[in-house]
């Protein structure tokens, strides 16, 4: 390898490199998570389409005789098994359950703000200016001429770049330039740069406290969407609890009913008998058939709220092979087994508070509105920057000479900036700030309009 071809191929080995970081960095998506552009067609948005009953078949009363349906499948069940299928088959559960997971990567997110950057670009260049000249003719007289001076550049540069805790970026690069004029009797020079250089914000945007605001807000939603999937699974539970008891009452009910028109049916046998041999009037027939119609009339409401207690069940429980619409009896196998408990109602507030989820939810909204406060309070202050920057030079006619030169560190630049920007009237940050300062009373007030409604609830 010549010692001029030596920017070129460091050129080619930094290329490929970034060829392998940017690669490396890449996601591979599935098909479904590609990006793709729709809309819903405008007939289904703006158009209420008629319902045609013209290709719809009537219904005709069948002429044979009816046919006997197969008795229903009955299924016994527990509480406990209805409970544990109930949390693994149930839909809202399922989707709540990615909720933590999600909030998780929104987390890891906020966390990747510090990750350090690699940057590399490059420039080739070739450019032909011209130049006036005077060129002499005779003694004291010279006549103007245009020449063109052409020139070929290559320039590189390649770094790190690193976000700190604190506010400020450090940045690590290292330039390479080549300049050769395509002039006759031009040798080419070549020139490298190695820079350090530090931002660090001294009011606004500085302390970790402050950059790392994003991160405590993302936590907080975090821990938010565990109670609220905690409360969706304590939800599931109480509501296939209710669903098992009204089912269980409804067939009960539904068989004290049947004792009833037995009862009933029983009534109007004796006072038949009674007519018969004279000892009662006729009118009690009738009364006695009244009270058997209403009884078989109980009957049949008891059945279709029992029809609808088994589907209220079968949607909450979502058990596969058991849809809604399935002949499947349900017949509850747990009978209730009622216990007196005596409970300290002191106690029971007390832990009310500290166990009541939309309690919960409303301490960390009230812990986000502190943590932006201070990152608002943090936004009022001016902008001012210190910068520091230091820089080793090195340039030769070959490359190898221009790096001896940079690591022999003769030639070294020192420079310190300071940066002022102050807003006049700051008055956008001042009315954020406002806003989450009247956002956290009023949290604060529901906080205590809550506290008051669970100690009436518990009590």
């Amino acid at each position: 390898m010549s010692r001029q071809d030596f920017p070129e191929r460091v050129g080619c080995v930094l290329l490929a490199l970034v060829v392998v970081f940017t690669t490396s960095g890449c996601e591979t998506l599935l098909e479904e998570d590609q990006f793709r552009e729709g809309q819903v067609p405008i007939e289904k948005r703006r158009r209420i389409e008629p319902l045609d009953l013209s290709e719809v078949p009537v219904h005709e009363e069948p002429t044979d005789p009816p046919i006997t349906e197969p008795a229903a499948e009955a299924v016994t069940l527990g509480l406990e098994q209805c409970r544990a299928l109930a949390l693994e088959n149930n839909l809202d559960l399922k989707v709540q359950l990615l909720a933590p997971t999600i909030a998780a990567q929104d987390v890891s997110a906020e966390e990747a703000k510090f990750e350090s950057v690699f940057f590399f670009d490059a420039a080739l260049s070739r450019s032909d200016q011209p130049q006036q000249d005077f060129v002499p003719i005779g003694e004291g007289l010279y006549l103007p001429s245009i020449s063109g001076s052409q020139t070929r550049s290559w320039n590189s540069r390649y770094g790190v770049q690193v976000p700190l805790q604190t506010g400020g970026t450090l940045t690590f690069n290292m330039a390479d330039a080549r300049r050769r004029s395509l002039n006759v009797g031009s040798d080419p020079w070549y020139t490298n740069t190695f820079t350090f250089s530090i931002s660090q914000p001294l009011l606004r945007n500085a302390g970790r406290r402050t950059t790392r605001h994003s991160i405590r807000i993302a936590r907080y939603v975090q821990q938010e969407v565990d109670l609220a999937t905690k409360l969706e699974v304590i939800a599931v539970v109480a509501a296939i609890d209710r669903a098992y008891w009204r089912l269980y009452a409804a067939r009960r009910e539904l068989e004290v009913r049947q004792q009833q028109y037995e009862l009933a049916q029983a009534q109007l046998e004796r006072a038949e008998r009674f007519v018969e041999a004279g000892e009662m009037a006729s009118v009690e027939v009738l009364r006695a058939e009244a009270g058997l119609a209403q009884q078989l009339a109980a009957i049949i409401t008891a059945e279709n709220a029992l029809r609808d207690r088994q589907r209220e069940f079968k949607r909450v429980l979502n058990k596969p092979g058991m849809p809604i619409d399935s002949k499947t009896v349900v017949v509850p196998a747990t009978l209730p087994d009622p216990v007196h408990y005596d409970f300290d109602q002191r106690q029971m507030v007390a832990q009310a508070m500290d166990n009541r989820i939309d309690l919960l939810r409303l301490e960390l909204q009230i812990l986000q509105n502190l943590s932006t406060i201070d990152y608002l309070r943090n936004q009022t202050l001016p902008l001012v920057t210190l910068q520091y920057t230091y820089n080793i030079n090195g340039v030769g006619p070959t490359g190898p000479d221009s790096y001896d030169m940079l690591f022999d560190k003769n030639f070294e630049d020192h420079r310190m900036g300071l940066t002022l920007s102050v807003p006049l009237g700051n008055e956008r940050a001042r009315s954020q700030l406002r806003k989450v300062l009247y956002q956290r009373r009023q949290h604060l007030a529901t906080r205590q309009a809550r506290q008051l409604l669970i100690k009436q609830e518990v009590l």
